[in-house]
Parts: C-alpha cells; sequence; structure tokens
C-alpha cells in the first residue's frame, strides 16, 4: 500500500473550504492508502506565536480533524514536534542544501515580500523542513496546493542528491498526489474565489448557528437579474456554488429557476442557505464540542499517533545515520 503525507498547519479554525477540499478527500484517502496527518508545529515557529496559541491551535487542530472524520484508528495522526527524529533528518538534509537554491524558492520570496522584517533562517530553510516530514516515512505521494509544488520539487531533489552524493538508491522521489476533480474550491462570502482565514469571508465548522445566519445574511449580492438566463455576478455565483455543496439538488434547482426567470428574492435564497449550511457544521460542532473537553483521549490520540509514528521515523533515521557514516 503506498504512503500518504500531509501537514496541517496549527493556524486556527477549520472552515467550510477545509472541510469540502482537503478534509473530505483526506477521509477518503485514509482507507486506501497508509495515511500519515501530522500538525506541523515546528513549521509554525516562522511566525513566532506564543506558547498558549500554539498548544490551543494544535488543540484546536487535532479537535477539528477528528471531529471531521479523520480516524485515528486507520491513519497516523500526530504532532510534528513528538517525532524529535525530523527535527535530526532536517539537520542533514540542510548539509545538502545550498544558499542559491532556498533563495530562488518563490515561496520565500513572497515570505520576504510581505514580511520583510521577519526573514528568518527557519523561513528561508522550511523546504528542508518539509523534505524532512516527507522522507522521514519515505512517502510515496504528498497533496500539495499550488504554493507547495516548488517545495515538493526541493523534496525531490533533496531525494535525489541524498541518493547520489551516498551512491544508495535509498530515498524516494515523492509525487505530489492529484485530486484531480475531486478537489473542491468553496468561495468566500464576499465575492471572491476563496473561502479563507486571512481573508475574513469563512464559515466556520464551529461557528453558532446564528453567526452562521449572520455572516450568509451580510454575503455580497447584485441588484438582481433584469432579463431571463441573464449571467450571474461573481457575488452571486459564489452563492450558488456554496448551495451546490450543502443544499439538496431540488433546492438548487428551485434557485436556479427563479433566478433564471428573474423571480428570485436574494433573502430567501440566503435564508435557505444558512439553514442548509447550519445543517452540515452542526454535527460537526457538536463533535468539537464533545472532544474539546475530552482531554484524556486527545491525550492518548497524540500519545498513539506518536507511538506509530516514530517506528518509522526510528528506522529512517537510524538507516540515514548509517550511511552517512555515525555510529547509532
Amino acid at each position: 500500500m503506498e504512503t500518504v503525507l500531509s501537514g496541517i498547519r496549527p493556524t486556527g479554525n477549520l472552515h467550510l473550504g477545509n472541510y469540502f477540499g482537503a478534509i473530505k478527500n483526506f477521509i477518503r484517502m485514509q482507507d486506501e492508502y497508509n495515511c500519515y496527518f501530522f500538525i506541523a508545529d515546528y513549521h509554525s515557529l516562522t511566525t513566532h506565536p506564543h506558547p498558549e496559541n500554539l498548544q490551543q491551535n494544535v488543540k484546536q487542530v487535532l479537535v477539528e480533524y477528528l471531529a471531521s472524520g479523520i480516524n485515528p484508528e486507520t491513519a497516523t495522526i500526530y504532532v510534528q514536534s513528538d517525532l524529535p527524529e525530523t527535527a535530526e533528518l532536517y539537520l542533514f538534509l540542510n548539509m545538502n542544501a545550498y544558499l542559491g537554491e532556498l533563495e530562488r524558492c518563490t515561496t520565500f520570496k513572497d515570505k520576504v515580500r510581505k514580511h520583510p522584517e521577519n526573514v528568518n533562517a527557519g523561513l528561508l530553510t522550511y523546504p528542508t523542513l518539509m523534505a524532512a516530514d516527507i522522507l522521514i516515512h519515505k512517502a510515496d505521494k504528498v497533496p500539495v496546493g499550488n504554493d507547495q509544488k516548488p517545495h515538493l520539487e526541493l523534496t525531490r531533489l533533496f531525494a535525489s542528491r541524498f541518493n547520489r552524493m551516498y551512491g544508495i538508491d535509498y530515498f524516494k522521489e515523492p509525487e505530489a498526489y492529484n485530486f484531480d476533480e475531486t478537489l473542491v474550491k468553496i468561495p468566500g462570502l464576499d465575492g471572491s474565489t476563496k473561502m479563507g482565514k486571512s481573508e475574513g469571508n469563512a464559515i466556520y465548522l464551529n461557528d453558532e448557528p446564528e453567526m452562521i445566519r449572520k455572516k450568509i445574511m451580510r454575503a455580497k449580492t447584485d441588484a438582481g437579474p433584469t432579463a431571463e438566463n441573464q449571467p450571474k455576478s461573481p457575488e452571486v455565483m459564489n452563492l450558488f456554488t456554496l448551495m451546490k455543496y450543502v443544499s439538496s439538488p431540488d433546492t438548487l434547482a428551485f434557485f436556479e429557476q427563479s433566478y433564471n426567470n428573474c423571480s428570485i428574492r436574494y433573502g430567501d435564497m440566503k435564508k435557505q442557505l444558512a439553514e442548509d449550511v447550519i445543517n452540515v457544521c452542526e454535527p460537526v460542532r457538536m463533535r468539537i464540542n464533545d472532544l474539546s473537553n475530552n482531554t484524556t483521549y486527545l491525550e492518548k490520540v497524540m500519545r498513539d499517533g506518536a507511538e506509530k509514528a516514530r517506528i518509522n521515523a526510528r528506522k529512517t533515521l537510524s538507516q540515514v545515520r548509517e550511511i552517512i557514516g555515525f555510529k547509532n
């Protein structure tokens, strides 16, 4: 069975875009592949979070992924910092990663442009830490967005360079996991094409029903169609796209017909959409609340996940140390 690995940044609450996008695919993948899902708390240190924020965000992400359907009995879910072997492999890979190739990485250049006051070594060597995460488990496939593809290419480069330097076919060159048409992109409520935390246009899985209603009722629309079968504005198209994933086919067809014959009332559509979103989010929110209060279970999940992940990590690191010339 092929191994798939994906990192989860502890950046706060998950939203509908995460749920219908990556999480739904992860739930399907965990029954088809040997899956490792880790919470990337090492990576988050590039932005210098306070200890209480870091710990709370790790817990929140763990709770919300479990509540959404990630099964720790099927997949391995662990916290990155619970695997010290990753940090040591990161050190070894950094010895053979060159300044020029790291500085040329498009994501590094973007970060430097946006945050020139925080150009730290961790930011520069982010790709080598990501490579260590992947190579420690010898993953075959890695789900990555467009912004992470340059990092995956560097992982492939570091793997092949290690093999050439030491004259051994040891590391695999992992491939990008291609979601194809299964990767859903949920639009924002402000007319933009992407729902996200930084955009301030998201519906979160733990939002209270009344908060969901308020957010959707405030969503941007237009003055309404003035001719039959008139093309939809981006703002209105976003509402229909969201309705496609949370509402019944009959509901969607009703409002499509109402739009096309110019009888649609956006207020009625928003009210219906809000209730359908609540029907999706409320079971997850209830599980989030239950899990958040079950500290014993969460600690067991993290402990068991770390133990499972370290079986691979210890074996890989032991072999790498031997290949390089260190005694174990």
